[in-house]
């Protein structure tokens, strides 16, 4: 049986969207593969890695009629990349095996029985579907994601937390040094559901969700999470644990507050960071009365130094900083001004977007 025909940049792009939680090594050898389910004329292609379950059904020419089994999934797309893009493949069928053709070539895959596939056990309890663009989604998480820890202990920090209530999104992140929040608003009413999501399943969220029209659906369960977009659907475990009450981390009525333009100040941090050390990432603001001066230096005794002029009448103000986390906030906003609120030179400073309560950035200054 043919069970798929069809170009190679078709074939590619449809295996590639379920294919990123595959690993290339596994305890367990048939989570390496894709399973691939004809059924009639369309094809579905599921792939697991006992956390994360990523689905999608396409119509992929071939015979119609119904097979299942599971091949191979980082081979199949090797095999798929070393191709030209305009060229027909076909997948078929042999036995306990798969054979891809395309022009004079013809590579015959082992295959595993799909009945040995381990599909997640869906929840029963979902709450309510709420839906937003996927690209207010894919927004959200690049102003928050960059914040989240790698490795901590703290399991639950390794992760962004997600919050529906009312008329709200808000997805928070945090690695102990800094936080970034950012939310956004439903067309529902949804109840409070508060959930953490895994550091993997927020990355691959991030390659997958598109800035072209169209909306992503969630729905949260106690253990799970649901998204359904572009003929996809996604379901993840999440991270068990309590998230830190981040509104006691944010901070309030700072009375010292710059207005400036991102870039600019992007721009002034990358290159005083060129002089500070790869341990030691610290800079030194000291913030006057219509000046800005960045400072670092290294162990070799070398300086940096670079200044902007500022509108500010408030407290001369000397505060560092790890540099990475400036630069991070910086380069994954857009906005063309950005609004710096600081109480002194031991506390955290607040970041924001002038006129816009969508988006905080804390960070806790360092000694330098």
């Amino acid at each position: 049986m043919i069970v798929i025909k069809d170009t190679q940049s078709k074939v590619l792009s449809v295996l590639q969207a379920v294919s990123g939680i595959v690993e290339r090594r596994h305890t367990l050898p048939i989570l390496a593969n894709v399973m691939i389910r004809k059924t009639g004329t369309s094809v579905q292609l599921t792939t697991s890695d006992l956390e994360i379950q990523i689905r999608t059904t396409a119509e992929l020419g071939g015979d119609t009629g119904d097979f299942t089994t599971t091949v191979g999934a980082r081979k199949l797309i090797d095999i798929l990349r070393s191709m030209p893009n305009d060229q027909v493949v076909s997948l078929e069928s042999s036995a306990a095996k798969l054979i891809l053709k395309g022009g004079k070539s013809k590579f015959t895959l082992q295959t595993m029985p799909a009945e040995d596939f381990p599909l997640v056990q869906e929840s029963a309890n979902f709450g309510p579907v709420f839906s937003v663009p996927q690209k207010t989604l894919k927004d959200l998480l690049s102003q928050v994601s960059f914040a989240m820890a790698v490795h901590d202990i703290r399991y639950y920090l390794n992760g962004i937390l997600f919050v529906a209530e009312g008329q709200q999104l808000s997805l928070v992140s945090t690695d102990g040094h800094r936080l970034a929040f950012a939310s956004a608003t439903l067309d529902v009413e949804v109840p409070k559901q508060e959930v953490i999501l895994p550091r993997k399943t927020v990355l691959e969220l991030q390659r997958l969700l598109s800035d072209a029209d169209g909306a992503i659906e969630m729905q949260f369960a106690n253990n799970q999470a649901k998204f359904s977009f572009g003929g996809m659907e996604f379901v993840t475990k999440l991270v068990e644990g309590k998230f830190p009450d981040y509104n006691r981390v944010i901070p309030r009525n700072h009375h010292n507050s710059i207005i400036l333009g991102r870039a600019a100040l992007l721009s002034t941090l990358q290159r005083t960071a060129i002089l500070t050390s790869d341990k030691f990432k610290g800079v030194r603001l000291n913030i006057d009365p219509g000046t800005l001066r960045v400072a670092a230096n290294n162990a070799e005794q070398e300086e940096a130094v670079d200044e902007l002029d500022i509108d500010y009448s408030g407290d001369s103000i000397e505060i560092g900083f790890n540099v990475t986390y400036l630069i991070d906030a910086l380069s994954n906003m857009t906005q063309e001004m950005i609004k710096i609120e600081l109480s002194d030179g031991n506390s955290s400073a607040l970041l924001t977007i002038p006129e816009n309560d969508h988006f905080k950035y804390v960070v806790m200054p360092m000694r330098i």
